[in-house]
């Protein structure tokens, strides 16, 4: 059996241009004040490969151009359309008045676990991910139309955000596309 690893050439991917008009997944990710540079480089990325159709940056979250979140990003921040937003709030209220679904992505009471999670295709979704060491804002839980909990089984209370991000941005686009 082969298993030669593929060159870059052989793995077919798509122009930045080519991205910007592909069918996207009727997701929109928010990051609400993340503090680290590559955090928000890799969920750039992320959000190239599973075809997200646009990040909300919040707060203190760093904007590109940026030579950190490139490091991470690898110019997936030229391709995923973004847009840049003083207040978490404002960003949720802008969601919800344009037929958002907004969930937050953390450990709430009544939050409901990732993987019975049942999306509708037709429907529109947002889901905000926090800072590193606080979460997503209450304010901002309490404005969101609900809490996504991924379960966790170890000794530690959180994963790192942009694996999170990882996690239920893949959830959703094998559960959209």
């Amino acid at each position: 059996m082969n298993r030669r690893k593929l060159k870059l050439e052989e793995l077919h991917r798509i122009s930045v241009d080519e991205f910007r008009e592909a069918r996207k997944i009727p997701l929109i990710v928010v990051l609400d004040n993340i503090r680290s540079l590559h955090n928000i480089g890799s969920v750039f990325r992320t959000s190239d490969a599973f075809r997200v159709e646009e990040i909300l940056l919040c707060g203190i979250t760093a904007t590109p151009p940026n030579v950190e979140i490139h490091k991470t990003a690898l110019g997936a921040e030229d391709a995923v359309k973004w847009r840049y937003f003083k207040e978490t709030l404002e960003a949720v209220q802008a969601l919800k008045n344009t037929g958002y679904a907004v969930y937050a992505i953390e450990q709430a009471e009544n939050s409901i676990s990732l993987g019975p999670v049942a999306l509708e295709k037709e429907k529109k979704y947002a889901v905000i991910f926090g800072h590193e060491v606080h979460g997503v804002q209450q304010t901002v839980v309490d404005a969101a139309d609900g809490c996504i909990e991924i379960p966790q089984y170890g000794t530690k209370h959180s994963l790192n955000v942009s694996v999170t991000a990882g996690i239920v941005i893949w959830d959703f686009f094998s559960k959209l596309m």
